[in-house]
């Protein structure tokens, strides 16, 4: 998949811009808060249907703007053309359209414009709660297969109903309390499934971009834990509903889902240094773009790193940018507040296409060589 042009209006402190990008690197450059992660925040829109920075879709309209729009025009790795264009007036919900047709359900996108990104919040997948984690797993499975998006949606509106239910002062409606319980259990045992195939194809691959990136003899390792793993996940439900009725929610589950990240037998996020820790997070992110690029038999998804270079020195900055301009990566999309530090990177790929882009008060003018 390549992103030939991207033109925007309106969107966060992006007046407007038409670019268009080199199948090969893109760097933007730029001071911090000059607008270079909106940039890569509105391809990440186009891919997700909603922005990498969390908040309302409100959020993405530019300040004193009644309306914004985001357009993408790709190339399908078959060659074909595609239009995806997201555009909202303020204080309406978005719309997004697929070569002028509008999605009914935004589900329906997921997976159209494979997309993978490592952004500096992405620490927070070893120092953040289960959450981040769960999502590192979602984000994978759901753009390859929709079967796996529709049961998440399914088993989250069934938990949320269920811990509803949880909170009533009234004692809950038996009947209606066990098709919900019914329904987390099916549709639970699906996501554990697709969880645990995911993360035992993930373990090789994360292992060698580990190996590679910190160059030592560390064994880095994770661990998929569920309470799917304790027995039918219906009886496990079901065993503590009064406790949940207690607490107001749901304490049993796949949405209670976690990895267990190590290094050496230990613990990442009590034992890891600060170095560590970040290339155990580049590792864990450049093996979900080749895990996808795998379970799309090839395709290759879309990679954007906002400012992922800062606290490694240049040699390790130069391994990780020659490692993703080799032939398993496809576009790229980089960050960086160094134009020399680029530059000299760049300059050492001679083989690769690139172009470079500097913004600055969300203006975005292409730079010469």
């Amino acid at each position: 998949m390549i992103l030939n042009k991207l033109n925007i209006v309106n969107y966060k402190n992006i007046a407007e811009a038409s670019l268009s990008f080199s199948a090969g690197i893109n760097c933007l450059t730029g001071a911090n808060g000059a607008g270079k992660t909106n940039v890569l925040d509105a391809i990440y829109m186009l891919s997700f249907c909603k922005s990498l920075q969390g908040g309302t879709d409100q959020l993405c309209v530019r300040h004193d703007a009644d309306f914004m729009v985001d357009q993408g025009e790709y190339l399908t790795d078959t060659g074909d053309a595609l239009q995806i264009t997201c555009s909202m007036k303020r204080g309406q919900r978005k719309h997004f359209k697929h070569d002028s047709k509008e999605y009914q359900r935004l589900a329906e996108h997921i997976g159209k414009v494979p997309l993978i990104v490592l952004s500096p919040a992405d620490n927070l997948l070893i120092l953040g709660g289960g959450d981040m984690r769960r999502r590192l797993m979602d984000v994978v499975i759901a753009q390859y297969d929709n079967t796996y998006t529709t049961a998440l949606i399914r088993y989250n509106k069934a938990l949320q109903q269920r811990n509803a239910l949880l909170k009533q002062e009234a004692e809950p409606d038996a009947a209606l309390m066990e098709v919900l319980e019914e329904e987390m259990a099916a549709q639970g045992e699906l996501i554990y499934k697709y969880r645990s195939n995911f993360t035992e194809k993930l373990q090789p691959v994360f292992n060698h971009y580990y190996s590679s990136i910190a160059d030592s003899g560390e064994v880095a390792g994770m661990n998929y834990v569920s309470h799917c793993q304790r027995g039918p996940l219906l009886q496990v439900i079901q065993r503590d509903r009064m406790r949940d009725r207690a607490v107001g929610y749901s304490l049993h589950g796949v949405h209670r889902d976690d990895l267990e990240f190590t290094l050496n037998g230990y613990a990442v996020r009590h034992e890891g240094s600060q170095g560590q820790t970040k290339t155990f997070v580049l590792a864990l992110k450049l093996a979900q773009y080749d895990f996808l690029r795998q379970a799309l038999h090839g395709k290759k998804p879309l990679l954007l790193l906002d400012d992922i270079f800062d606290k490694l020195d240049a040699h390790r900055v130069e391994q990780i940018v020659g490692m993703v301009s080799g032939q398993n990566f496809g576009q790229i999309f980089i960050t960086d507040t160094n134009r020399n530090h680029l530059d000299t990177i760049l300059h050492n790929l001679p083989d690769t296409s690139y172009k470079l882009f500097n913004v600055a008060e969300g203006q975005i003018t292409e730079s010469q060589r």
